[in-house]
């Protein structure tokens, strides 16, 4: 077994890596698909009216579900990694949902085999190849919204868990991973609705920023909602690295510096 896989500290960064990126790719794989909060809550639409734009409901993308856990490692990572172990797995992510979405746009452009356009005609898919190409061909404008979302958000929310931190010290991890996330979650909402329908489909400022707040409450209250689980995966790392190494490892983080005392993951 190679050797840095026996340290805490670089096998808990390596799921934290993969569980990130895996979940992001999802995000942005199932992301096509809107659905209502409101049935899921057995209730009925909202009918909001904000800004002259009435019928105004929660009505999501099913990526929604999964974005907060991103923020919750993300806040993780900051708090006993750093800014730059955040960064770069965030560039990664990127980088990596970029080479997907090639990958898809290759998979639509590929000739389908005739046998297999009608093979789900009895499942009501009339031809494959215009199901493939409608689930996995998103606009240019929402991948582009989406990315740039994502790492402005990434960054912001690096910058105001650091700052709160400062203020705290390593108390109240729920002030700072809450805050932060409330902060760049309002960055996200709007860097995405900007791009892909203001710039892309020629959206009014006030559609922009009526859609936006219903979108942001919703990702406000699941933020706080989830506050208990951030707290209690603080406690559940701190018990797997031991305190001693926790605080070895948050002192570094708050210096913004990789863990020096802690065998760092071999890079080639």
């Amino acid at each position: 077994m190679l050797s840095f896989l026996k340290d805490k500290p670089s096998k808990l960064f390596l799921f934290f890596c993969a569980f990130f990126v895996a979940n992001a790719l999802i995000a942005e794989c199932i992301g096509g698909k809107i659905f209502s909060l409101e049935k899921v809550l057995g209730l009925p639409p909202a009918n909001l009216t904000l800004f002259g734009h009435s019928g105004l409901s929660f009505n999501l993308t099913c990526g929604v579900v999964l974005w907060p856990l991103e923020f919750i490692i993300t806040d993780i990572i900051n708090e006993f990694y750093g800014p730059k172990a955040v960064k770069r797995i965030s560039y990664t992510t990127i980088a990596l949902i970029g080479y997907a979405f090639l990958m898809f746009f290759v998979a639509m452009k590929l000739p389908a085999a005739d046998f297999w356009l009608g093979t789900n005609v009895d499942k009501g898919v009339p031809n494959n190849q215009h199901a493939f190409a409608a689930i996995f061909g998103q606009g240019l404008w929402i991948i582009l919204g989406s990315l740039v979302a994502f790492l402005f958000s990434q960054l912001v929310d690096v910058f105001v868990f650091h700052k709160i931190k400062k203020v705290t010290g390593d108390k109240r991890i729920w002030l700072r991973a809450t805050g932060s996330t409330l902060v760049s979650q309002l960055i996200d909402s709007y860097i995405v609705l900007i791009i892909a329908f203001k710039i892309g489909n020629d959206w009014s400022w006030t559609q922009v920023i009526a859609i936006g707040i219903v979108n942001y409450f919703y990702k406000a209250i699941v933020a706080l909602i989830l506050t208990p689980a951030i707290m209690l995966a603080e406690k559940r790392i701190v018990a797997y690295l031991g305190k001693d190494t926790a605080d070895k490892m948050r002192k570094s983080a708050m210096g913004e510096n990789e863990v020096s005392d802690i065998e760092p993951i071999p890079l080639g």
